[in-house]
């Protein structure tokens, strides 16, 4: 059947297409198929590809074409040449067996490699469909001399939109927020430039565990589910043989183009790098479709989040409404902008204005971006006794201080690195250092990069390095201040593994797999100190939260905030930087963060934007007033209202435990007011709230909200 014939169907039309194909639904002599009653996926009994996947339900013929299907690929480079790959579709299976009714077991011996020959080993595979949802598990018995760097599975050949005009996109968690990219009808080459045949994206496991493959109304959850994180994966999507010209970026719709196949190549890359007598266990993959827009694909994350998530140990102040001052005292260009014992004039401020926390960056010996990791005291600053003073003071007042930190660094300028540190840094797996550029700051001469602290990436899968981050964290324990950011806790430069053979383990060390027990380290050595110690970063992986619970992040009007509607009481904070920032804050409001003032760019005073901060205190007035319905409710993004608005806008929708609904509109245009109709399922009596009109009001007809401000239309 054509493909523009079978996929304009649907549902019920599409099954009684299917039901009448033989080709298509009738389990023929040379498959073993999995069915139940959301989804069909068929196996070829001879090579163990993956051949065919129907949605049921929809009628979305997802693997349309046998003739495509791929089983699997290794990639095991000899000295001579790396690009040795093992390609599936070029192989027999030892066995293709169903070996209870939804499970199907695959097994490939001693495959043949493209230039190497032979390569003894054994992959073991199984793909189990259990209501719907489709698990890929696989185990490497690797009896080579080769290490196989990675495994490609599992491997669609011709992943396939339901429709020719229906667009398709994936979507990834980055640093709180959802952020999509079309692969159908257009597709950007996002890898490699000319260095790929084909246009290539990837959506790494290291950014985001899973990835939506989604179009308006239905998706693919695709999830990689490890909460070890073992190592790195890469969702890779691959057009072939590519597109129709690079202006565009179109897909050619139709099957063939200049004699070739045209599809669509969807496989998970474990980067495994498992070496000669190994066995390796592959992180399961799971593929679960769902109906609905993105938040639908989050639910399906949500349910697994749920099994591993454990209560973050989170001090009640930080749960509360509150508000924090971030300040700067020096930059890597030694300004020395205040003095410890001139930060107490800047508590004072702070609980003068109602502001719970400052968080202190700068503090240490070299100044933000300088002398990393050290976090020992800068004599220019003052003395240690002065800090410690500082904090005290700060802190009685009802001002919690937050030091600032950044251990997975190193500064190369210091003599710290260049006698001991350097014995720690993450390596290639040719030998050399890896490095970054560093950060501008203050001066002409590094505002051109010409001077800055270039920084080594230290390698915390190094317990010993690991001991050295935890003795330089146990500094900030001793000033006693109320807690930490790791900035830049979310990355390590780009660095991934490390491949020196030098540390005390076998290489190569997954980074990121290292940040969990850097991360026990340091709550083990809060716990003896002050176990209500605030544990907090910049943008952390999901899987760093029931670590670093409190979450810091810049956001703006087009932000999916994705974490949010994942964790709806999760404390998360966003940056406000502008001197009449209301629409900044009015964001905050809507989607439930913690307000950061950061006046000059988080190196003045919280009285330095007397408007910014006037509103702010408005704002958070009012989320305690209404905290059942703006702070302890279930935050729902868009879902469960409908808001009719006449300009640039957005909304969300929370769920109180009694099950009442608020919805706050904010008006994002810069001059001119906007009428906003706000339909509530149900809702009977309707009130308005507004940080500047906080008592209710009755809501009848629509609501008029003025220019860069916003309401709350209440429940009652």
């Amino acid at each position: 059947m054509e493909r523009r014939t079978f996929n304009k169907l649907a549902g019920a039309a599409a099954m009684a297409a299917i039901a009448a194909s033989g080709d298509l639904r009738a389990q023929s002599s040379a498959e073993v198929v999995l069915e139940d009653k959301e989804l069909l996926v068929a196996f070829d009994k001879r090579s163990g590809a993956l051949t065919r996947m129907i949605r049921k339900s929809t009628g979305w013929v997802v693997e349309r074409r046998p003739e495509l299907g791929v089983s699997f690929r290794l990639l095991a480079p000899l000295d001579r040449q790396r690009a040795n790959f093992v390609l599936g579709q070029k192989q027999t299976a030892a066995r293709v067996e169903k070996v209870s009714p939804s499970e199907v077991q695959i097994v490939w011996k001693d495959p043949v490699g493209e230039h190497g020959g032979v390569v003894p080993l054994m992959l073991t595979a199984t793909a189990t469909l259990v209501d719907g949802v489709l698990t890929f598990n696989a185990t490497l018995d690797n009896n080579s001399s080769l290490t196989i760097e990675t495994v490609d599975y599992p491997y669609f050949g011709d992943f396939t939109s339901p429709g020719p005009e229906t667009p398709m996109y994936t979507e990834r968690l980055w640093v709180g927020a959802l952020n999509a990219e079309q692969i159908y009808p257009h597709f950007n080459n996002g890898k490699g430039y000319w260095g790929v045949l084909y246009p290539t994206q990837t959506i790494e496991s290291n950014v985001s565990q899973f990835c939506l493959i989604r179009t308006a109304d239905q998706g693919f959850y695709a999830g990689m589910h490890d909460t070890a994180i073992r190592y790195l994966l890469h969702f890779t999507f691959e057009q072939r043989p590519g597109v129709e010209d690079w202006v565009s970026n179109t897909v050619p719709r139709r099957d063939e183009i200049s004699g070739l196949p045209v599809h669509l190549e969807f496989r998970a890359c474990h980067f495994l790098f498992a070496h000669p007598g190994s066995q390796t266990q592959l992180a399961p993959i799971v593929l679960h479709p769902y109906d609905g827009d993105w938040h639908s694909g989050l639910d399906v994350y949500k349910q697994w989040r749920a099994t591993w998530f454990g209560a973050p140990k989170t001090p009640a102040w930080a749960l509360d409404v509150h508000s924090w001052l971030q300040l700067q005292i020096d930059g890597a260009e030694q300004d020395y902008r205040v003095s410890y014992r001139d930060i107490v004039k800047y508590g004072e401020e702070c609980a003068e204005n109602g502001v719970s926390a400052i968080q202190l960056v700068g503090w240490n010996r070299g100044g933000q971006d300088g002398g990393d990791p050290s976090l020992d005291t800068d004599p220019a600053l003052g003395t240690w006794q002065e800090l410690f003073d500082a904090i005290a003071k700060i802190q009685a007042m009802g001002v919690r201080m937050i030091l600032f930190g950044k251990p997975i660094f190193a500064d190369m300028s210091t003599d710290y690195y260049k006698q001991e540190l350097h014995k720690y840094e993450a390596v290639d797996m040719w030998g050399n250092q890896y490095e970054s550029n560093g950060y501008s700051y203050t001066t002409p001469t590094q505002l051109a990069a010409i001077n800055n602290r270039r920084r080594a990436i230290m390698d915390v899968c190094s317990r010993a390095y690991r001991d050295i981050a935890a003795r330089e964290f146990e500094k900030t324990l001793a000033l006693g201040a109320a807690g930490w950011l790791f900035d830049e806790v979310m990355q390590h430069n780009g660095v991934l593994y490390n491949f020196s053979p030098d540390h005390g383990y076998p290489p190569p060390g997954y980074l990121f797999s290292g940040d969990i027990p850097l991360a026990r380290q340091f709550r083990a050595a809060a716990d003896k100190v002050n176990p209500e110690f605030l544990f907090s970063g910049e943008g952390p992986g999901d899987w760093l939260m029931p670590y670093y619970t409190l979450g810091y992040y810049r956001i703006g009007s087009d932000t999916r905030h994705a974490l949010r509607y994942i964790d709806p009481q999760a404390p998360l904070m966003a940056a406000v930087r502008g001197f009449d920032a209301r629409n900044e804050i009015n964001l905050i409001l809507a989607y439930r963060y913690i307000i950061s003032y950061e006046p000059f760019n988080f190196k003045g005073r919280v009285t330095d934007f007397p408007l910014t901060l006037a509103y702010g205190k408005r704002v958070d007035a009012l989320r305690r007033r209404y905290r059942e319905y703006l702070w302890d409710a279930d935050f729902r993004d868009t879902l469960g209202a409908t808001v009719t608005v006449d300009g640039n806008h957005r909304h969300t929708v929370f769920v109180t435990r009694s099950g009442k609904r608020a919805v706050v509109v904010v008006n994002l245009e810069q001059d001119k007011a906007i009428s906003a109709k706000v339909a509530l399922p149900d809702g009977l009596r309707l009130a308005i709230v507004t940080p500047e009109r906080p008592d209710t009001e009755p809501a009848a007809g629509p609501v008029n909200i003025p220019a860069r401000s916003a309401a709350v239309v209440l429940e009652l």
